[in-house]
């Protein structure tokens, strides 16, 4: 199965990345079998360089994307569709997440003080206008 996935290039603490296309099997690092582009995310704004053509040629043949790439095509108006969700949390995190949003839910309205009552306040007299000295 072949698959669209990145690859980094670079130096150290300054990745670049290639859009490849390779087997699912192969190592990422290893031969591809064409390059598509590239993404450069310590860029302002981020640099994405992409021969969509081609893309489009691969995704006709049965290639997919992983979700990151996919996530970056729908950025770039190459593919239609909703984004990926790409970080996956255990159902352990989700149960202690859950646990912390309840007991927020449940102190919220108990730390909320009540409005105090407003006071009636007088208008207060004016003084007399001082009359200049003769």
């Amino acid at each position: 199965m072949l698959i669209i996935r990145l690859t980094r290039v670079g130096k150290k603490k300054q990745p670049q990345y290639r859009f490849i296309v390779s087997e699912k099997a192969r190592d990422p690092w290893g031969k591809a079998r064409e390059i598509l582009g590239s993404y450069e995310p310590l860029r302002t704004p981020t640099a994405v360089t992409l021969n969509k053509e081609r893309i489009e040629y691969w995704l006709s043949k049965g290639a997919q994307c992983s979700d990151t790439v996919w996530n970056l095509l729908v950025d770039q108006g190459v593919v239609k569709g909703e984004k990926r969700q790409t970080v996956k949390l255990s159902t352990k995190r989700k149960g202690k997440l859950g646990k912390k949003a309840e007991e927020a839910a449940a102190a919220a309205p108990a730390a909320v003080p009540e409005p105090a009552q407003e006071t009636p306040v007088e208008p207060t007299p004016e003084a007399p206008a001082e009359q200049p000295a003769a």
